[in-house]
């Protein structure tokens, strides 16, 4: 990449889960990046140092994408021509394997292995041949509705939710990125204390320790963009030096996470103590909680679904959720997520859905309000 491409800006997507736009917009506003909203992400223009930035401090987003072209296209050739001219040299080097994604809608074009053939002999086109015996990988996304085609570079590699610290897992567990999204949803700022009454392996109180102390996500991790022939090994250095420079240690509110499996507070210990954190985790069953003093937020993932069984159980443990959050959190706010209105109101607490999200491919939302 030439030092004129260095300064080059890029239109970029952050892809987030459905229901976590404003989040992701939100964060993007934090790195001086202004974006536009779209059902599944937001859009923004950035140079190279806003892909790190995003990279390295969205909590939110499940990715962060080049996009690199979009054109009309109703046949093959047209497809090859147009694709052919696209700037492949700024993100691909000599030896790098390619993956090429497709997905197409209303369109002419709609055999998705031609497509994908189609993209890769004009990427190999433009820059000779590209498959090689490296471990480089790079992810090509090509999209086309309506006979627009879009493609796009994906600058981060594995999904942003692999933060690196959550190795121990239990049953259904939430993903990082989406527990984040809930967070400031809930507008948590690190500031009041945090209580999972049904914890798992500890995904809300690793990313509330993380919001607290200012510990960047992608700070442990690798990105596809470091195999990218203009990567700039010593921005990306400065870049880590300045998140680590914000850390804070002090005066972190007072974390805790309950579970009524032993083994699965085993897992929450460990994934935290990977992030240097610290929080109080016990076992206990939701019905045997005693009073919490002070305010605070109080939330949880509890199960549902496959996760529990049938509906006479389920019924059970949320009217005992709520009974736990009545009794016991006077003052505080309190979320809970739930994937019906039938299942939320067997709780006989006054929420109001905030968003409406999935969780492993299942509808929830996520319930509000004050104690």
């Amino acid at each position: 990449m030439t030092a004129k491409n260095k300064k080059r800006s890029w239109d970029l997507f952050a892809v987030c889960p459905p229901g976590l736009e404003l989040p992701c917009l939100q964060e993007l506003q934090a790195l001086g990046l202004e974006g536009r909203l779209e059902r599944g992400g937001v859009n923004f223009v950035g140079e190279l140092e806003s892909i790190y930035q995003a990279n390295l401090w969205l909590r939110s987003a499940s990715r962060v994408l080049v996009r690199l072209g979009e054109f009309s296209c109703r046949d093959f050739p047209d497809l090859y021509r147009k694709a052919l001219r696209l700037p492949w040299g700024s993100f691909i080097k000599p030896g790098t394997s390619l993956e090429i994604g497709t997905s197409c809608s209303k369109s002419r074009l709609w055999h998705g292995d031609r497509i994908e053939s189609t993209v890769r002999e004009a990427i190999e086109r433009s820059m000779g041949a590209v498959q090689g015996d490296t471990a480089a990988v790079q992810k090509i996304l090509v999209r086309l509705v309506d006979d627009r085609c879009q493609i796009s570079v994906d600058s981060s590699a594995d999904l942003l939710h692999r933060r690196g610290y959550r190795v121990d897992v239990r049953q259904a567990p939430l993903r990082e990125t989406l527990a984040a999204g809930i967070l400031e949803l809930l507008g948590w700022d690190g500031t009041a204390g945090l209580v999972d009454p049904m914890c798992g392996s500890g995904v809300f109180v690793a990313e509330a320790f993380m919001i607290a102390s200012n510990l960047a996500p992608g700070r442990q991790r690798r990105f596809a963009f470091m195999q990218w022939p203009g990567y700039r090994e010593g921005l990306w250095t400065d870049l880590c030096r300045r998140a680590d420079g914000l850390q804070r240690a002090d005066e972190l509110p007072e974390l805790s996470g309950f579970d009524a499996d032993p083994e699965a507070l085993v897992a929450a210990r460990r994934n935290l103590n990977r992030l240097g954190g610290n929080a109080k985790f016990n076992s206990m069953r939701i019905e045997n909680h005693s009073r919490h003093e002070g305010s605070g937020l109080v939330l949880c993932n509890p199960p549902y679904g496959e996760r529990l069984g049938t509906s006479g159980q389920m019924a059970g443990l949320y009217r005992a959720l709520g009974q736990c959050y009545r009794e016991n959190f006077p003052g505080w706010q309190g979320a809970f997520l739930c994937p019906s209105p039938e299942l939320a109101r067997v709780t006989g607490l006054d929420f109001k859905p905030l968003a409406r999200l999935s969780n492993g491919g299942i509808p929830i939302a996520l319930y509000a309000g004050t104690l």
